[in-house]
């Protein structure tokens, strides 16, 4: 059951950071900490994330502020959730961001952290909204409007990010893939084809081809594996169709191969799109090559304002794309938001941005 965290507003008499002695308490007040609690974390809206819940009566949620505020200082200290735990257990200045006045206050298991971020990936991919984005444009509007700064003028521009992968080869992906597939059979299935899935399920991915040598041995192996794919797909069709394991082989085998009227044939390198699987474990990753840097993963386009009259800027917008996205889209995906937010007039980019979508957006 959803229930709004307002308890924070009201401190107690009585708390860690009153018993500091004077001057250590001055130093709090003047920290990191007092300005992210008053200029982030008072200005979540909890409302918002309402949807996530039951309406039915029960359990109150914990407070959504303070998941939200952990996931933020989480990336913003470059946390792993251990670390980010045990801080908000014992840090002094992590509980007073959070409204916590007491130690021991506010206690919950850390998988509640797991559970909050996969509702949030699940009403994004079932409703096509991100409420973590909107709470920060919410959040970044409040503060241009408190703080006075002028949004007129802002500059944007992308970097890479690289996912957290393994860089394969095509054979390895390949295998790799077949062995995701032979881990959902049923037991009798297993013993009818262990057979055929012997060469590939022995040792890892990374073995199989670290054993194959020279340009010609690695064609033979795509050609063999590819024949050996086509029949999985079509013996598991009726069975194992739904399962997210057979829809990566199903894709991947696509991106690598033609089905000719003589069977599989393994695609040249330059026929592989830049959207091809990089990973069995990231499905969303693409391949870019900008420059002379060759990338797998994303971009983020970043825009903040930056008319010189500011005392300081604000990031007014953050998208996150497969690196496959041209610079040019994401500018004409950005403006409306960004023009109805914050009026923007004037905006500075390289050249990466000109194109014919983001020259009609403008």
């Amino acid at each position: 059951m959803f229930k709004i965290n307002a308890k924070h507003q009201q401190p107690g008499l009585i708390s860690a950071a009153s018993e500091l002695p004077e001057k250590q308490r001055k130093r709090l007040e003047n920290s990191w900490a007092s300005t992210f609690y008053q200029e982030f974390f008072c200005r979540i809206n909890e409302g918002a994330f309402a949807a996530l819940y039951s309406e039915v009566a029960s359990r109150p949620n914990v407070p959504v502020n303070v998941l939200v505020g952990l996931e933020t200082l989480k990336s913003g200290n470059g946390w792993n959730y251990a670390e980010l735990y045990e801080n908000y257990c014992y840090n002094l200045q992590v509980r007073y961001v959070l409204g916590y006045n007491r130690l021991g206050d506010g206690d919950f298991e850390i998988r509640t952290l797991y559970y909050f971020r996969e509702r949030l990936s699940q009403y994004n991919i079932t409703h096509g909204i991100n409420l973590l984005e909107k709470a920060f444009e919410q959040i970044t509007d409040a503060q241009i409007v408190n703080l006075k700064v002028r949004t007129g003028m802002q500059r944007m521009d992308s970097t890479q990010i690289a996912s957290n992968i393994v860089s394969a080869s095509r054979l390895q992906l390949l295998v790799a893939a077949l062995q995701r597939v032979e881990r959902i059979l049923s037991e009798a299935d297993k013993v009818r084809l262990a057979e055929v899935f012997a060469p590939y399920t022995q040792n890892s991915a990374g073995h199989y081809t670290y054993r194959v040598k020279g340009k010609e041995a690695v064609q033979e192996h795509m050609q063999e594996i590819g024949q050996t794919i086509h029949a999985f797909l079509m013996d598991l069709k009726n069975t194992y169709a739904a399962e997210s394991s057979y829809q990566v082989l199903k894709r991947i085998f696509a991106d690598n191969f033609h089905l000719l009227e003589s069977g599989p044939h393994p695609k040249e390198n330059k026929e592989l799109t830049s959207d091809c699987l990089q990973s069995v474990d990231d499905l969303e990753a693409t391949y870019r090559t900008k420059g002379d840097g060759h990338y797998k993963g994303y971009v983020a386009n970043i825009t903040e304002t930056c008319d010189p009259e500011n005392e300081l800027q604000l990031i007014t917008k953050v998208q996150v794309a497969p690196n496959n996205v041209d610079d040019t889209q994401l500018l004409a995906e950005a403006l409306p938001n960004l023009k109805e937010r914050t009026g923007v007039k004037t905006m500075i980019t390289d050249g990466g941005y000109c194109g014919k979508a983001s020259d009609a957006a403008l």
